[in-house]
Protein backbone atom coordinates (compact mmCIF):
# COMPACT_ATOMS: atom_id res chain seq x y z
CA UNK A 1 0.00 0.00 0.00
CA UNK A 2 1.42 3.38 -0.95
CA UNK A 3 1.10 6.70 0.89
CA UNK A 4 -1.82 7.80 -1.29
CA UNK A 5 -3.80 4.92 0.21
CA UNK A 6 -2.49 5.76 3.69
CA UNK A 7 -4.29 9.10 3.42
CA UNK A 8 -7.46 7.22 2.49
CA UNK A 9 -7.16 5.14 5.65
CA UNK A 10 -6.84 8.34 7.69
CA UNK A 11 -10.06 9.63 6.15
CA UNK A 12 -11.75 6.29 6.78
CA UNK A 13 -10.70 6.38 10.45
CA UNK A 14 -12.13 9.88 10.77
CA UNK A 15 -15.49 8.76 9.35
CA UNK A 16 -15.46 5.72 11.62
CA UNK A 17 -14.86 7.95 14.66
CA UNK A 18 -17.91 10.00 13.63
CA UNK A 19 -20.04 6.87 13.72
CA UNK A 20 -20.54 6.68 9.94
CA UNK A 21 -20.91 3.38 8.10
CA UNK A 22 -18.05 2.83 5.64
CA UNK A 23 -17.21 0.20 3.04
CA UNK A 24 -13.56 -0.36 2.14
CA UNK A 25 -12.75 -1.74 -1.30
CA UNK A 26 -9.36 -3.34 -2.09
CA UNK A 27 -8.22 -4.29 -5.61
CA UNK A 28 -7.22 -7.96 -5.51
CA UNK A 29 -6.79 -8.81 -9.21
CA UNK A 30 -6.78 -7.08 -12.59
CA UNK A 31 -6.79 -8.38 -16.14
CA UNK A 32 -5.66 -6.03 -18.90
CA UNK A 33 -4.57 -2.47 -18.17
CA UNK A 34 -5.80 -0.84 -14.95
CA UNK A 35 -5.63 2.74 -13.60
CA UNK A 36 -4.59 1.56 -10.10
CA UNK A 37 -2.40 -1.39 -9.07
CA UNK A 38 -3.41 -4.42 -7.02
CA UNK A 39 -3.66 -3.44 -3.35
CA UNK A 40 -5.11 0.03 -4.02
CA UNK A 41 -8.11 0.97 -1.89
CA UNK A 42 -11.25 3.07 -2.01
CA UNK A 43 -13.51 4.01 0.92
CA UNK A 44 -17.21 4.81 0.45
CA UNK A 45 -19.26 6.46 3.22
CA UNK A 46 -22.91 5.68 3.85
CA UNK A 47 -24.02 8.92 2.14
CA UNK A 48 -21.92 8.25 -0.98
CA UNK A 49 -18.90 10.38 -0.10
CA UNK A 50 -15.76 8.71 -1.41
CA UNK A 51 -12.03 8.70 -0.71
CA UNK A 52 -9.57 7.17 -3.13
CA UNK A 53 -10.06 5.44 -6.45
CA UNK A 54 -9.83 2.03 -8.08
CA UNK A 55 -10.66 3.00 -11.68
CA UNK A 56 -11.10 6.02 -13.91
CA UNK A 57 -14.30 6.88 -12.02
CA UNK A 58 -16.95 4.54 -13.44
CA UNK A 59 -16.57 1.84 -10.78
CA UNK A 60 -16.54 4.50 -8.06
CA UNK A 61 -19.81 5.89 -9.46
CA UNK A 62 -21.34 2.42 -9.35
CA UNK A 63 -20.23 1.90 -5.74
CA UNK A 64 -21.62 5.30 -4.72
CA UNK A 65 -24.93 4.48 -6.40
CA UNK A 66 -25.13 1.11 -4.63
CA UNK A 67 -24.35 2.68 -1.24
CA UNK A 68 -27.02 5.33 -1.68
CA UNK A 69 -29.53 2.67 -2.75
CA UNK A 70 -28.70 0.60 0.33
CA UNK A 71 -27.30 -2.25 -1.74
CA UNK A 72 -23.98 -2.33 0.10
CA UNK A 73 -25.23 -2.96 3.64
CA UNK A 74 -22.75 -5.80 3.97
CA UNK A 75 -22.42 -7.92 7.09
CA UNK A 76 -19.23 -9.64 5.90
CA UNK A 77 -16.59 -9.03 3.20
CA UNK A 78 -17.63 -9.80 -0.34
CA UNK A 79 -15.64 -10.43 -3.54
CA UNK A 80 -17.01 -8.59 -6.61
CA UNK A 81 -15.84 -8.34 -10.19
CA UNK A 82 -16.32 -5.63 -12.80
CA UNK A 83 -15.91 -5.91 -16.54
CA UNK A 84 -16.29 -9.64 -17.09
CA UNK A 85 -17.98 -9.18 -20.45
CA UNK A 86 -17.34 -6.73 -23.29
CA UNK A 87 -20.51 -4.73 -22.57
CA UNK A 88 -19.72 -4.32 -18.88
CA UNK A 89 -16.06 -3.63 -19.63
CA UNK A 90 -17.12 -0.74 -21.87
CA UNK A 91 -19.53 0.55 -19.22
CA UNK A 92 -16.82 0.63 -16.55
CA UNK A 93 -14.06 2.02 -18.74
CA UNK A 94 -12.02 -1.19 -18.77
CA UNK A 95 -10.36 -2.80 -21.79
CA UNK A 96 -12.72 -5.03 -23.75
CA UNK A 97 -12.86 -8.33 -21.86
CA UNK A 98 -10.80 -6.86 -19.00
CA UNK A 99 -11.66 -7.52 -15.37
CA UNK A 100 -11.09 -5.78 -12.05
CA UNK A 101 -11.70 -7.72 -8.83
CA UNK A 102 -12.42 -6.07 -5.49
CA UNK A 103 -12.95 -7.21 -1.93
CA UNK A 104 -15.62 -4.99 -0.35
CA UNK A 105 -15.30 -4.88 3.43
CA UNK A 106 -17.77 -3.35 5.90
CA UNK A 107 -15.63 -1.36 8.34
CA UNK A 108 -16.18 -1.74 12.07
CA UNK A 109 -14.22 -2.20 15.31
CA UNK A 110 -13.16 -5.64 14.07
CA UNK A 111 -11.36 -3.96 11.15
CA UNK A 112 -8.66 -2.56 13.50
CA UNK A 113 -8.10 0.54 11.38
CA UNK A 114 -6.79 2.76 14.25
CA UNK A 115 -4.20 0.12 15.19
CA UNK A 116 -3.15 -0.25 11.56
CA UNK A 117 -2.73 3.51 11.22
CA UNK A 118 -0.68 3.74 14.42
CA UNK A 119 1.87 1.34 12.94
CA UNK A 120 1.94 3.04 9.53
CA UNK A 121 2.38 6.51 11.00
CA UNK A 122 5.62 5.24 12.61
CA UNK A 123 6.88 4.39 9.12
CA UNK A 124 6.77 0.65 9.80
CA UNK A 125 5.39 -2.25 7.76
CA UNK A 126 2.66 -4.65 8.88
CA UNK A 127 0.62 -7.51 7.49
CA UNK A 128 -3.20 -7.40 7.75
CA UNK A 129 -5.16 -10.66 7.47
CA UNK A 130 -8.90 -10.20 6.83
CA UNK A 131 -11.15 -13.19 7.49
CA UNK A 132 -13.79 -13.26 4.77
CA UNK A 133 -16.37 -15.17 6.78
CA UNK A 134 -16.88 -12.47 9.42
CA UNK A 135 -14.56 -9.52 8.72
CA UNK A 136 -12.31 -10.16 11.71
CA UNK A 137 -8.76 -8.80 11.24
CA UNK A 138 -5.44 -10.03 12.57
CA UNK A 139 -2.34 -7.79 12.41
CA UNK A 140 0.98 -9.63 12.01
CA UNK A 141 4.66 -8.74 11.52
CA UNK A 142 5.67 -8.48 7.84
CA UNK A 143 8.08 -10.81 6.11
CA UNK A 144 10.31 -10.59 3.07
CA UNK A 145 8.45 -10.78 -0.22
CA UNK A 146 5.00 -10.05 1.22
CA UNK A 147 2.43 -9.77 -1.56
CA UNK A 148 -1.35 -9.47 -1.60
CA UNK A 149 -3.00 -12.90 -1.32
CA UNK A 150 -6.68 -13.70 -1.69
CA UNK A 151 -7.81 -17.21 -0.78
CA UNK A 152 -11.24 -18.73 -0.21
CA UNK A 153 -11.05 -17.71 3.44
CA UNK A 154 -8.73 -14.70 3.83
CA UNK A 155 -7.39 -11.55 2.21
CA UNK A 156 -3.80 -10.83 3.25
CA UNK A 157 -2.33 -7.40 2.51
CA UNK A 158 0.97 -5.83 3.54
CA UNK A 159 1.00 -2.15 4.44
CA UNK A 160 3.77 0.38 4.86
CA UNK A 161 6.72 1.49 2.73
CA UNK A 162 8.02 -1.20 0.39
CA UNK A 163 11.03 0.82 -0.86
CA UNK A 164 14.00 2.21 1.06
CA UNK A 165 16.01 5.34 0.31
CA UNK A 166 19.29 6.00 2.12
CA UNK A 167 20.58 9.57 1.81
CA UNK A 168 24.18 10.35 2.75
CA UNK A 169 24.30 13.82 4.29
CA UNK A 170 21.73 15.86 6.22
CA UNK A 171 22.06 19.10 4.26
CA UNK A 172 19.42 21.46 2.91
CA UNK A 173 18.53 19.44 -0.17
CA UNK A 174 18.19 16.29 1.91
CA UNK A 175 15.23 17.89 3.70
CA UNK A 176 13.37 18.36 0.41
CA UNK A 177 14.33 14.95 -0.92
CA UNK A 178 13.37 13.13 2.30
CA UNK A 179 9.99 14.86 2.49
CA UNK A 180 9.09 14.20 -1.16
CA UNK A 181 10.36 10.60 -1.12
CA UNK A 182 8.04 9.61 1.71
CA UNK A 183 5.08 10.56 -0.46
CA UNK A 184 6.41 8.09 -3.07
CA UNK A 185 6.34 5.12 -0.66
CA UNK A 186 9.99 5.25 0.46
CA UNK A 187 11.18 4.53 3.96
CA UNK A 188 13.77 7.31 4.25
CA UNK A 189 17.02 6.92 6.19
CA UNK A 190 19.60 9.68 6.58
CA UNK A 191 23.26 8.96 7.36
CA UNK A 192 25.40 11.82 8.66
CA UNK A 193 28.08 11.44 11.35
CA UNK A 194 28.80 15.20 11.34
CA UNK A 195 27.49 16.90 14.48
CA UNK A 196 26.96 20.27 12.80
CA UNK A 197 24.61 18.74 10.21
CA UNK A 198 22.84 16.20 12.40
CA UNK A 199 21.82 18.75 15.04
CA UNK A 200 18.35 20.09 14.34
CA UNK A 201 17.32 17.41 11.82
CA UNK A 202 13.55 17.76 11.73
CA UNK A 203 11.92 15.84 8.85
CA UNK A 204 9.08 13.78 10.40
CA UNK A 205 9.17 10.12 9.43
CA UNK A 206 12.82 10.15 8.24
CA UNK A 207 15.26 8.39 10.56
CA UNK A 208 18.74 9.83 11.19
CA UNK A 209 21.68 7.40 11.52
CA UNK A 210 24.96 8.68 13.00
CA UNK A 211 27.37 5.94 11.95
CA UNK A 212 30.02 6.14 9.23
CA UNK A 213 28.49 5.73 5.75
CA UNK A 214 30.24 2.47 4.83
CA UNK A 215 29.14 0.86 8.10
CA UNK A 216 25.57 2.12 7.70
CA UNK A 217 25.30 0.80 4.14
CA UNK A 218 26.71 -2.58 5.15
CA UNK A 219 24.30 -2.86 8.09
CA UNK A 220 21.37 -1.84 5.87
CA UNK A 221 22.01 -4.83 3.57
CA UNK A 222 20.70 -3.09 0.41
CA UNK A 223 18.43 -5.16 -1.82
CA UNK A 224 16.60 -4.63 -5.08
CA UNK A 225 14.14 -2.27 -3.34
CA UNK A 226 16.87 0.00 -1.97
CA UNK A 227 18.24 3.27 -3.41
CA UNK A 228 21.32 5.08 -2.08
CA UNK A 229 22.19 8.69 -2.93
CA UNK A 230 25.35 10.50 -1.75
CA UNK A 231 24.78 14.22 -1.18
CA UNK A 232 27.60 15.60 0.98
CA UNK A 233 30.17 16.69 -1.66
CA UNK A 234 32.72 15.31 0.82
CA UNK A 235 34.74 12.41 -0.67
CA UNK A 236 35.55 11.10 2.81
CA UNK A 237 31.82 10.41 3.33
CA UNK A 238 30.37 9.95 -0.16
CA UNK A 239 33.11 7.60 -1.37
CA UNK A 240 32.74 5.34 1.67
CA UNK A 241 29.01 4.98 1.02
CA UNK A 242 29.44 4.42 -2.72
CA UNK A 243 32.13 1.80 -2.17
CA UNK A 244 29.60 -0.41 -0.37
CA UNK A 245 26.53 0.63 -2.37
CA UNK A 246 27.96 -0.12 -5.82
CA UNK A 247 28.91 -3.63 -4.71
CA UNK A 248 25.35 -4.27 -3.46
CA UNK A 249 22.10 -5.24 -5.27
CA UNK A 250 20.63 -1.71 -4.70
CA UNK A 251 18.45 -0.79 -7.68
CA UNK A 252 19.79 2.78 -7.78
CA UNK A 253 23.05 4.37 -6.62
CA UNK A 254 23.68 8.06 -7.28
CA UNK A 255 25.92 10.92 -6.22
CA UNK A 256 25.64 14.66 -6.56
CA UNK A 257 28.34 16.59 -8.42
CA UNK A 258 29.36 17.80 -11.86
CA UNK A 259 30.57 15.50 -14.65
CA UNK A 260 34.17 16.52 -13.89
CA UNK A 261 33.74 15.61 -10.23
CA UNK A 262 32.04 12.34 -11.17
CA UNK A 263 35.01 11.37 -13.33
CA UNK A 264 37.39 12.10 -10.43
CA UNK A 265 35.15 10.15 -8.07
CA UNK A 266 35.13 7.08 -10.31
CA UNK A 267 38.91 7.23 -10.60
CA UNK A 268 39.26 7.32 -6.80
CA UNK A 269 36.81 4.44 -6.31
CA UNK A 270 38.67 2.33 -8.84
CA UNK A 271 42.17 3.14 -7.59
CA UNK A 272 41.65 3.13 -3.82
CA UNK A 273 38.72 0.75 -3.33
CA UNK A 274 39.14 -1.63 -6.25
CA UNK A 275 35.69 -1.18 -7.80
CA UNK A 276 35.31 -2.68 -11.26
CA UNK A 277 34.25 -0.83 -14.39
CA UNK A 278 30.94 -2.74 -14.33
CA UNK A 279 30.26 -1.56 -10.79
CA UNK A 280 31.19 2.04 -11.62
CA UNK A 281 28.86 1.99 -14.62
CA UNK A 282 25.98 1.63 -12.16
CA UNK A 283 26.69 5.04 -10.63
CA UNK A 284 24.15 7.71 -11.61
CA UNK A 285 25.96 11.01 -11.79
CA UNK A 286 25.33 13.84 -12.03
CA UNK A 287 22.40 12.47 -10.07
CA UNK A 288 18.85 13.05 -11.35
CA UNK A 289 17.31 13.56 -14.77
CA UNK A 290 18.70 16.45 -16.79
CA UNK A 291 15.80 18.91 -16.66
CA UNK A 292 17.55 22.20 -15.94
CA UNK A 293 17.10 21.89 -12.16
CA UNK A 294 19.15 24.43 -10.17
CA UNK A 295 17.59 24.93 -6.71
CA UNK A 296 17.59 22.25 -3.97
CA UNK A 297 13.86 21.43 -4.33
CA UNK A 298 14.16 21.30 -8.13
CA UNK A 299 17.13 18.94 -7.89
CA UNK A 300 15.17 16.79 -5.42
CA UNK A 301 12.38 16.49 -8.02
CA UNK A 302 14.95 15.53 -10.68
CA UNK A 303 16.45 12.84 -8.44
CA UNK A 304 13.08 11.33 -7.58
CA UNK A 305 12.07 11.34 -11.25
CA UNK A 306 15.15 9.29 -12.08
CA UNK A 307 14.50 6.97 -9.14
CA UNK A 308 10.95 6.41 -10.39
CA UNK A 309 12.21 5.55 -13.87
CA UNK A 310 14.71 3.08 -12.40
CA UNK A 311 12.03 1.44 -10.25
CA UNK A 312 9.97 0.66 -13.33
CA UNK A 313 12.86 -0.18 -15.65
CA UNK A 314 12.32 2.87 -17.87
CA UNK A 315 15.30 4.29 -19.75
CA UNK A 316 15.21 8.09 -19.87
CA UNK A 317 16.18 9.49 -23.29
CA UNK A 318 19.04 11.99 -23.52
CA UNK A 319 17.82 15.59 -22.99
CA UNK A 320 17.14 17.87 -25.94
CA UNK A 321 18.76 21.29 -26.25
CA UNK A 322 16.86 24.16 -24.66
CA UNK A 323 16.60 27.92 -25.07
CA UNK A 324 19.02 29.19 -27.66
CA UNK A 325 20.28 25.73 -28.51
CA UNK A 326 22.66 25.25 -25.59
CA UNK A 327 22.76 21.97 -23.74
CA UNK A 328 20.35 21.48 -20.84
CA UNK A 329 22.00 22.10 -17.46
CA UNK A 330 22.86 19.02 -15.43
CA UNK A 331 20.64 18.22 -12.48
CA UNK A 332 22.59 17.45 -9.36
CA UNK A 333 25.60 19.65 -10.11
CA UNK A 334 24.44 22.89 -8.46
CA UNK A 335 23.59 23.13 -4.78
Amino acid sequence: MDNVDLNILRQLASWQAEGRRVVLGTITRTWGSAPRPVGSVVAVRDDGQIAGSVSGGCIEDDLISKVRDGALTLTAPEVVRYGVGAEEATRFGLPCGGTLELVLEPVGPQSRIPELLAVLQQGDRIRRVLRLADGQVELQPPSEGDVLQLTDTTLTTTHGPSWRLLLIGAGQMTHYLATMAQALDYQVLICDPREEYATGWDVPGARLLRGMPDDVVAELKPDGHTAIVALTHDPKLDDLALMEALASPAFYVGAIGSRVNQAKRKARLKEHFGLTDAQLDRLHGPVGIKNGARTPPEIAVAILAELTASRYGYVIPAPLSVGDGGAAPEAGCVV
